[in-house]
């Protein structure tokens, strides 16, 4: 029999409030979260879209453009290391206030820096960036992954659809501030406020779920309540154990293999249009647009496709649509089969890190540590993108040089199998890494401390980690 206080901290009506309350605040944050993920696809985007402006500015090459953006990764790798200990530790709202702070000072750096010609400025900025992004973007994928476990179905690839919808957004305002000669600065600093505004209006409704750490102490195991101290050792080493899963690991693989794709779009797409068919910085904006539109329009018709076939297949097909459309875009002898490529390529990119986060969310009092862990290996695959396809399009072109990320590509599809749903134990729920006892499956110990009533406890037991079933082969790699 399910015990009521696990079911409660993995998900269930918050205590204390009936069913009208709870689909309120369910509905709420739901709208909250797509809000926010919005804003930070209009802020990201209307940046990237300046980004040629930017390298005009300061008189930058395609290589030494790449190391600067390399900022962005280096605060965004170093921050997503301990990301999901601070979420743990001091809750979802907590470090999305962190957030908010970064992001306000990184728009007005980035925006001054041109502005006055200096390139430090601008790389602390992009560094800040990414410090606030990392910080952020764990609370807020963990929450997503709340929702769609309350709602019973798969909804995660919306919250994303509502990013590329902002980027979208952004790469327009972006297009029309360059065609206006907007400044640089006035552009950022407007960004800035506007963001800040946006975000400290939404804190309040953000988060849906207590910390786990809050969970653990709290509704899972009473008796440590009065001890907060330990208490929090224990959420904080959930956290660390995900470091040490080799599912969480390769899972982390999957998704920087994304990071890759859909980073070296963002980075380079507008640029190599620009440079690569000889078009207007407007024109690169516009179709850059067209990338993140067509992840769009997946992510939000995707999401009945992924209920019906699973995970794994989506996954498979979308990444072999993904390498067909960058090849073709790396390839095409004229621009309008390029644009064409662009579309497949932001087709088949659309759905593989929402479906990435949503393997590590499997087990919500895992999900922080987890998150913070795939998250990371993303930020390790922004750090290489910037300078290696930098120096390589100083020598090939920009538009062949994304091409070298095909390598990557086939490695996720050849990993799409690690984003099956986790079956947990029968009769058992998970708990943190940290508190559990026993090692695969064995039999609990009998000194492992008990959850529960008297008349009804439940050991604490490690579930055995079974390998996620593999469906049949479908789309252009199949396992052996």
């Amino acid at each position: 029999m399910r015990n009521p206080r696990v079911r409660d901290a993995i998900g269930a009506s918050p205590a204390g409030g009936g069913a009208a309350s709870s689909d309120q605040a369910l509905a709420r944050t739901r709208l909250t979260l797509l809000g926010l993920f919005t804003l930070n696809g209009l802020m990201f985007s209307s940046w990237l879209a300046r980004i040629p402006a930017v390298r005009d500015a300061l008189d930058l090459t395609a290589g030494q453009l790449g190391i600067v953006l390399l900022a962005g990764s280096v605060g965004a790798l170093a921050t997503a290391t301990v990301s999901g200990i601070v979420v743990t530790r001091f809750g979802g709202r907590f470090s999305l206030l962190l957030s908010t702070i970064g992001f306000a000072a990184a728009y007005v750096l980035i925006g001054v820096g041109p502005t006055v010609g200096s390139v430090p400025l601008l790389a602390a900025g992009i560094f800040l960036n990414g410090v606030a992004f990392a910080i952020g973007n764990v609370p807020l994928n963990v929450e997503t992954a709340a929702v769609e476990r309350r709602m019973g179905r798969t909804v995660l690839p919306q919250f994303h659809a509502a990013f590329s919808v902002g980027a979208v957004l952004g790469s327009l305002i972006g297009a029309l501030a360059s065609s206006l000669a907007v400044p640089l600065l006035g552009q950022f600093v407007v960004t800035a406020a506007i963001g800040t505004a946006w975000r400290l209006a939404a804190l309040p409704h953000a988060v849906l779920e207590p910390s786990p750490g809050r969970v653990v102490a709290q509704d899972v195991l009473p008796d440590v309540a009065a001890h907060p101290a330990p208490a929090r050792r224990r959420a904080i080493g959930s956290a660390l154990d995900a470091w040490r899963e080799p599912r969480t690991l390769l899972i982390g693989v999957v998704i920087m293999a994304a990071a890759l794709s859909e980073g070296s779009a963002n980075d380079w797409l507008a640029l190599a249009v620009v440079d690569g068919f000889d078009q207007t910085e407007a024109v690169g904006a516009v179709v850059f647009g067209l990338f993140v539109g067509a992840m769009t329009a997946v992510r939000l018709l995707g999401t009945r496709l992924i209920d019906r076939v699973g995970r794994v297949p989506v996954l498979r097909v979308s990444g072999c649509v993904s390498l067909a459309g960058l090849l073709v875009f790396g390839f095409a002898p004229t621009f309008e089969t390029a644009v064409i490529g662009v579309a497949a390529w932001g087709f088949g990119a659309a759905l593989a890190v929402p479906l990435g986060i949503a393997a590590a969310s499997d087990d919500p009092m895992l999900a922080a540590g987890r998150v913070a862990v795939v998250s990371a290996f993303s930020s390790v695959a922004s750090i290489a993108a910037p300078p290696l396809l930098g120096l390589a399009a100083d020598s090939m072109g920009a538009r062949r040089a994304l091409t070298l990320i095909a390598v990557a590509m086939v490695v996720s599809i050849a990993l799409s199998r690690r984003v099956a749903p986790l079956e947990p134990a029968i009769g058992h729920d998970a708990a943190p890494a940290s508190l559990q006892v026993g090692a695969g499956g064995s039999a609990p110990n009998p000194a492992a401390p008990m959850m529960g009533d008297a008349d009804d406890r439940t050991p604490i037991t490690r579930p055995a980690s079974p390998a996620p079933r593999e469906p049949a082969g479908v789309g252009c790699l199949e396992h052996s």
